[in-house]
């Protein structure tokens, strides 16, 4: 099944909308949201991701200029890259039986859920604002024939339908940039079972810096976001129960990806400032995996 016929696959199930207008905008931003850069490597092998890549560029992968499949085998490289990061996030999940629930906080259309069940052969619940995303997500895990181990509902993150102390582990991957870290470390805290992992990677602006950067504004305004300071992370799991187990930070091994795909026909405009805030130390790309307590 393509990424158009996944877009009209059956609806989610649905709970009471946004809470906020600033919700609202989000939901409507995601559900008008079809970038070839997402859906384009998405279709290279059906596991469609909203996040970036990470991991040295394999240029034996490459074609050459003469080569009439350059751009398909670059596209290929920038999903595996993408791919790289969904699983060196699952890798910092710990010890996942079949019988545990995962909770993806912020899913979009579902390839890192995917993932984790492949991997761990256990449940996976994703959350998202956008019924289209999860409508596509819901399509996916029904044509691979795991949807009764892999469902996305349409709900916001910092208020989900699952119960206290459910989830084994936890994650938001580039997704916490939309909502308060105080509300959404609450939440996590809440559905984890004490000793549970919750794993982030996410972009950051860097405190050294002094303030969020032009090029940190720029990205903010492109993706209708706010991005946080490494330092409100750290402080905001502090305060609710989860303690850093290892905080990674992964710029060098990001900067391959943004520069392989500024050389793409799928750039959409955004590509220098992540390339330049990466450069000029503005901009971090970290990865943190915390206990619950």
């Amino acid at each position: 099944m393509t990424s158009t016929e996944l877009a009209t696959a059956p609806s989610a199930l649905r709970i009471p909308g946004p809470a906020t207008p600033y919700q609202g905008d989000i939901a409507r931003y995601w559900d008008g949201e079809a970038r070839p850069v997402n859906l384009r490597l998405g279709d290279v092998d059906g596991l469609y991701h909203h996040h970036y890549g990470i991991g040295e560029v394999d240029s034996a992968a490459l074609g050459g200029p003469e080569d009439k499949e350059s751009e398909n085998k670059l596209i290929a490289e920038l999903h595996r890259l993408e791919s790289a990061q969904a699983d060196a996030l699952l890798g910092h999940l710990g010890a996942i039986g079949r019988d545990d629930t995962l909770v993806d906080a912020g899913c979009g259309r579902g390839g890192t859920m995917v993932m984790a069940h492949q991997r761990f052969g256990c449940s996976v619940e994703g959350v998202t604002l956008s019924a289209k995303q999860a409508d596509f997500a819901n399509g996916r895990a029904a044509e691979l024939g795991i949807d009764n181990h892999v469902h996305a509902t349409v709900c916001n993150m910092l208020s989900t339908p699952f119960e206290t102390g459910s989830a084994a582990a936890s994650w938001n991957n580039e997704s916490s940039m939309y909502v308060d870290l105080d509300d959404l470390f609450a939440e996590h805290a809440r559905i984890l079972q004490v000793g549970g992992r919750y794993v982030t990677i996410t972009g950051c602006w860097n405190p050294r810096y002094g303030q969020p950067s032009k090029w940190v504004s720029q990205i903010n305004a492109h993706f209708e976001c706010n991005i946080h300071s490494r330092r409100e992370y750290l402080r905001a799991m502090a305060d609710n129960r989860l303690v850093p187990q290892a905080v990674i930070d992964l710029t060098p091994d990001t900067l391959p990806y943004w520069e392989l795909r500024a050389t793409s026909s799928l750039v959409t405009g955004i590509e220098e400032a992540f390339i330049n805030s990466y450069r000029d130390g503005s901009f971090q790309y970290v990865l943190i995996a915390a206990d619950r307590v």
